[in-house]
């Protein structure tokens, strides 16, 4: 009688470790694939934040463009008030602090990132800008590719008319459109964030 009922514990004590391995598994596997969403979520929230603070950045950077841009005017040596301009930078006079001294303003493209350089003007007679350029950067990720960030329109412009072709005449500028596309990774959703602006130099308006 002994012997059966310990065979019979036996029998009961191997299909509970099975049932726990089974269940241990099957845990195991939920776990594992409930891991792997809550990473994937975190992960998106993640690259949704930061596309988010990239488009309030760029729209910031743009705002400060277009103000700086706007009150443009000639240097404190004399000079036209936009010294150069291309697709991908554009160099002008503007008194950024409002001290009656006109700084020398470069915005540019460096690889994927946008760059302002500022020049102080010398103390002599007439003042010069050979000083150091401080730069600093902007915004990154800026994936415009070869179209370029910055279009240029004379006084013609009335919304539809084609940018100035390269070279730019900088004497023909009246308006200045910069457009940002900026995406952190390609390779991940949401797609890319266009962001775009546009302002006349007051200093230059004729019929605009």
């Amino acid at each position: 009688m002994y012997p059966k009922l310990l065979l019979q514990n036996k029998k009961s004590s191997g299909i509970t470790i099975l049932e726990v391995l089974i269940t241990v598994a099957i845990f195991g596997l939920v776990a594992t694939a409930l891991g792997g969403f809550m990473f994937n979520v975190f992960d998106q929230n993640r690259f949704l934040s930061a596309s988010i603070n990239a488009e309030q950045e760029g729209r910031v950077v743009l705002k400060t463009f277009a103000s700086e841009l706007r009150s443009a005017s000639a240097s404190s040596a004399g000079s036209y008030p936009i010294l150069s301009a291309s697709s991908t930078a554009i160099t002008f006079y503007s008194d950024l602090n409002n001290n009656g001294l006109k700084e020398q303003v470069r915005y540019f493209m460096s690889g994927k990132t946008l760059k302002k350089g500022v020049i102080q003007p010398s103390t002599s007679v007439p003042p010069t800008y050979n000083g150091t350029e401080v730069v600093t950067d902007l915004v990154n990720n800026i994936t415009n590719g070869t179209s370029g960030i910055f279009s240029y329109y004379d006084s013609s412009y009335d919304g539809t008319n084609a940018p100035l072709a390269a070279p730019i005449s900088v004497s023909l500028i009246r308006l200045v459109k910069v457009t940002l596309v900026i995406d952190s990774d390609p390779g991940k959703s949401p797609t890319a964030v266009n962001i775009t602006t546009q302002t006349s130099v007051r200093n230059l308006k004729d019929n605009l």
